[in-house]
């Protein structure tokens, strides 16, 4: 009888996806329109637009939901994901955020397990290129190198915004062992071609919200094959937006 490594090995072999230009088209095209609707959107936060969201936000509850109607968009031969989160970290500053947040080198203490390292490639004022290797663990595990492309926009004195673009994203096979290699960029399982996200902060009510939408594109989910593809395509982005408001207020949070 095969053991349970090796149904999951025959299973992912089966599974390989290449990320084709009519999907990367779709998933550009969608983030042309996301960011429309961020720059119309009249309320700077998220939780604004909602007062039942901004009361549990000030109670400590981390948020996260669809930015949409869905939070699954189908493209061909591929998925976007797109969900915003938000929360509230009593006695923040906006200064101590974005000091933390733009700590690249220290986010591999900051967002373990799933950043198990990162490094500041380069910085020109307000612009940063970063280097992220990210752990997805659901079922199986996942190591992908990627690169960023982040830039900050102060609106005022109490309110910043910032949008990051992965440049890169390369699936990382045998990772941690002398053998290990990364893929080509658009190739591999397809657990994770691109991610984008678009972050808000503002200081106000004696701490700082924090807001984020995070936007991603995988392969779909091939016929027989849910009960290995789902958990990491369609349970991770919510998971990992999640995981990341929390982590950081953590690190924010006044002991």
């Amino acid at each position: 009888m095969k053991t349970l490594a090796a149904l999951l090995a025959g299973a992912l072999a089966l599974t390989a996806a290449e990320l084709k230009p009519r999907t990367a088209q779709a998933f550009d095209d969608y983030i042309r329109k996301t960011e429309q609707r961020l720059d119309a959107r009249e309320a700077f936060l998220w939780c604004d637009q909602s007062p039942d969201r901004m009361s549990r936000a000030r109670a400590g509850e981390v948020i996260v939901e669809p930015a949409g109607a869905q939070a699954e968009i189908k493209v061909p031969d591929g998925l976007v994901h797109d969900w915003v989160g938000c929360a509230f970290i009593p006695g923040a500053t906006l200064e101590s955020t974005l000091t933390m947040v733009q700590n690249y080198n220290h986010h591999k203490d900051v967002y373990q397990p799933e950043v198990i390292d990162s490094r500041l490639l380069s910085r020109n004022g307000d612009d940063f290129k970063v280097y992220l290797r990210l752990l997805k663990k659901k079922v199986i595990t996942v190591v992908l190198d990627t690169e960023h492309d982040v830039r900050y926009f102060a609106v005022d004195a109490h309110r910043a915004r910032s949008r990051s673009y992965a440049t890169k994203v390369a699936e990382v096979e045998n990772a941690g062992k002398s053998s290990e290699h990364a893929l080509p960029p658009g190739t591999g399982h397809g657990f994770l071609w691109k991610l984008d996200s678009y972050w808000r902060f503002q200081e106000r009510d004696g701490g700082v919200y924090i807001e984020c939408q995070a936007v991603s594109l995988t392969r779909d989910v091939p016929a027989g094959l849910g009960w290995l593809i789902d958990p990491i395509i369609r349970n991770l982005p919510r998971e990992s937006l999640a995981n990341t408001l929390r982590a950081t207020r953590s690190a924010l949070a006044r002991p």
